[in-house]
């Protein structure tokens, strides 16, 4: 028999803040980034995972000389 695990929190990367799960679902939104890193790169084939909440993902992207493309979800 597996042993189910569910996460009740996941806590945001940038700054700690800590973001309620309730049956799965986060109750604010956020990032979550997962990158395995290539064979030309200096971390040969790690993998690297972190979440951003939504005010640490902003100030990531203010920094950003072009500005991440965006459209409307409708």
């Amino acid at each position: 028999m597996k042993e189910k695990r569910e996460t009740e929190t996941i806590i945001c990367n940038g700054c700690g803040k800590e973001i309620c799960v309730t049956d799965g679902i986060p109750k604010e939104d956020m990032l979550s980034v997962e990158k395995r890193w290539g064979y030309f790169s200096g971390k040969d084939n790690e993998v690297h995972r972190f979440d951003l909440c939504e005010d640490c993902y902003d100030r990531l992207i203010a920094q950003f000389v072009i500005a991440p493309e965006t459209e409307n979800g409708e």
